[in-house]
Formats: C-alpha cells, structure tokens, sequence
C-alpha cells in the first residue's frame, strides 16, 4: 500500500484526492514516503519572496532583485521568470523581455535574518544541518521519529508550514534515500513543492532525463558529452566504469553513479559550502588598467572583511572579469601563503589583472576566495616574508578603528579617489 500525508495538515494514511481532516488536497503519495530521512530544502525564489512579504502590495506583480541598469538580476519572483527572466541575465535583458516588473535593489541583511530564521527551525529538527547557500540546505532526519513522534516526511511537512507562518517565505521539499537524489527532487515541484524520489525507482525515472540534470554538468561538459554520443542520464547509466574511465577519463566512472542515483555523501554540518567573494559593475565600461586597479582594491578589502566575518583565510585568489559583450574572464592564482589581508589579496589579483589588459572594455570586477581555511592558518611570518606581523598588526588596527567609526574612519591611500 502507498503511505500518504496530507501537507496542510499533517495527516497520514489519507486515502482520497482530498484530506478528510482539512479538506486539503495537497496530498503526497510514495511507496517510500516514510522510510526516507534525507531532505533537500530550498526557498522559492527567496529574494524576491521576502521582498513580497514586507510589501504585500506586490503580491501579484512580476518583482526583479537586482541592480540598475548596467546590473544583473540577484532573483526574480516566479511571475517574472513566466517571461524568461532568470538569475544572472543582464538586467537590460530582464526589463525587455519584463517591462512591467518592479525593481528591487538588494537588501541582503535582511535576506540573511531570514536564512537565520529558517536555520533555526531546522536546527529543530535535526542537529544533522548542512547549509548549501543562504536559501539552500541538506538535512539528514534518520533516527529522529521517536523524538518528534511522526515520521521524517510528516516533520518536513510540518517544517514547510512553519517556514511560511514564522518567516512569511515559501520552500520546496525534497526527500529521497540520499543528496543527490533529495537535490533533484526539490527542483520537481517548485513552488510550494514536496517532492519523492524512492531509491527502487531512481535509476528508470533519471535514464531519460538530459545530463545537464545533473548537478556539476554545466553547458560545457554537457557538449563535450553530446560529442561523445551522451546525452541522457540512461547513455550514462549504460557504462561500465571500464567504459567510461577510457570515454570520460578519470571523472567518468562517478558521472555514471551519479547518472544511476547513487550518492554516498553524508550530511555534514561541519562541511558547510561557502563561496566568498566580492563584485561590482560599473556605470560605464573601463579599459584601463589603473581604472580596473582602483574598482578591485575596495573589493578585496571587503573579500579580506568577509573572509574573517567567517573565521577563514584563503590560500588563493580567483579574478572574475565580464567583458562589454558580456563574455566572462576566470583567472585563478595561488598566494605564497594562507592570507586574510587586503593588500596580499589586491597583489595577487592585479597580477591576474596585469594579464588582461588588452584594449577590452570591462563592464564588472570582482575577486573571490579560492581554497578556504581555518583562519588561525592565516599569515605566519616566515623567512620570505619577515615582515608578515606588522602588516597583519597594521590592518588589525585599521579593523578596531573601522567597528569603532565606520568604514569611512581610515583608509589606505590606494583607497582615495
């Protein structure tokens, strides 16, 4: 018999279309539903979804959050994306193909207090968290039935209706016998969604689907795949390791696991995902290296400031450059050593940068973290570089007096326009 729960109310074993106890008809079916403990949780469309909360009047109105003009879109509400609007499109693109939406500039304080809330309600849950992003986490419910008295799938349904009551944003659910299999899950029935995948039926539900469904296939290995003659999930699943070792090369035999529904990562809530960084675009396109200079220098102050908001370091530094036609430039280098400093950070960046001075005009800069440690790893003087402590003490310093004033109270000179 196939377990059922009512959403709106929690009730289980719900045999009708419609719940006896609530009248709801959001009703989940699954022949595994109460034996599966691993849930992918991700927020609708959350920027935009908490901008509509603090402003119910744009309920029904297509909403863009993002930047001016020159800017990309950060979010768009599901009205919007009803016009093709999608995370990172220019934002010129986004007003053409919207021009009735209601833009929105980012307010990621507020974006982050109500991440905060919901992580907090998940902590509730389970001490197994695994946050993925700020609107994006894994969490492992195993052995957690007899502490809330229901089964993982009525707790996470439970969870949903909170989420909405407490924080005024809306999730989709996955659940599903491990995270990659939770992972696509969530993506089926956004928004409001609550979505199944059994471990029995893994293998024939992915077999037709396009490789791109994959997460880490991106449009570039996913065209080196079609060359190849794989296209779908059911082209992978048909490789031996052998076979796929010779094709693929070394990442080949994990692909054709992965292809089949086979996960083994566990949920770990000290192996929290983060990527650290910093961008800006600019009002009107640069070529010239001092002008790109002077955009980069504030940014990897605030990489270095965010980088020690997290308690890391970094032991490389990546440069992101958008070219007028919007065709992106990744650069990446390694430091001498584990850095949270500004100027170390700025050193290895302008070097990238040195190497791209071409003639071409650039619309956005920005610099990120690449490979992250703990930061007690963070500038150990050394023979190459005895001069390690007093910089570290310098920007210590200029730390204390920027909490105490303001970001405004002291700056370098490389800082001054």
């Amino acid at each position: 018999m196939t377990d059922a729960l009512c959403r709106d109310c929690g009730a289980v074993a719900v045999a009708a279309p419609i719940c006896p106890s609530c009248d709801g008809v959001r009703i989940v079916r699954h022949a595994e539903l109460f034996q599966l403990h691993i849930a992918h949780v991700d927020c609708d469309a959350f920027y935009a979804s908490v901008e509509k909360r603090d402003r119910p009047e744009l309920a029904s109105k297509p909403v863009i959050v993002g930047g001016g003009t020159r800017g990309v879109v950060s979010a768009s509400c599901y009205i919007a994306r009803l016009s093709g609007v999608r995370s990172a499109m220019p934002m010129f693109q986004a007003l053409k193909a919207c021009p009735d939406a209601v833009v929105i500039a980012p307010d990621f304080p507020k974006y982050t207090a109500a991440s905060r809330q919901i992580r907090a309600l998940m902590e509730k849950l389970t001490p197994l968290v695994q946050p993925l992003s700020i609107d994006e986490a894994v969490l492992d419910l195993s052995g957690t039935a007899a502490l809330h008295g229901a089964p993982p799938a009525a707790v996470l349904a439970r969870f949903a209706r909170a989420v909405e009551a407490d924080v005024g944003v809306t999730i989709s659910i996955g659940l599903a016998p491990n995270r990659l299999l939770a992972k696509i899950a969530a993506g089926r029935d956004k928004p409001r969604g609550f979505a199944v995948i059994g471990a029995a039926e893994a293998r024939s539900l992915l077999a037709p689907e396009p490789v791109r469904l994959l997460p880490g296939i991106g449009p570039a290995l996913a065209k080196k795949l079609s060359a190849l003659g794989v296209t779908s999930l059911g082209h992978l699943q048909a490789l031996s390791d052998k076979d796929a070792l010779r094709r693929l090369g070394d990442d080949g035999p994990a692909w054709v696991h992965r292809a089949r529904g086979e996960d083994s990562r566990r949920v770990d809530p000290a192996r929290e995902t983060k990527s650290i960084s910093a961008e800006t675009t600019f009002a009107s396109d640069l070529a010239q290296r001092a002008e790109l200079e002077r955009a980069l220098w504030p940014l990897a102050e605030k990489l270095a400031r965010r980088l020690r908001q997290k308690s890391f370091c970094t032991s490389g530094v990546v440069l992101k450059l958008k070219t007028a036609n919007f065709v992106q430039r990744t650069r990446a280098t390694k430091l001498p050593g584990p850095s949270v400093l500004p100027d170390a950070l700025f050193a290895a960046a302008t070097a990238l940068l040195a190497k791209e001075i071409d003639g071409t005009a650039f619309r956005l800069i920005g610099i990120g973290a690449n490979g992250l440690l703990p930061l007690d790893q963070a500038d150990h003087a050394d023979l190459a570089d005895p001069d390690t402590p007093r910089r570290v003490a310098t920007q210590t310093a200029i730390d204390q007096l920027r909490g105490k004033f303001g970001t405004a109270a002291i700056m370098r000179g490389r800082g001054w326009r």
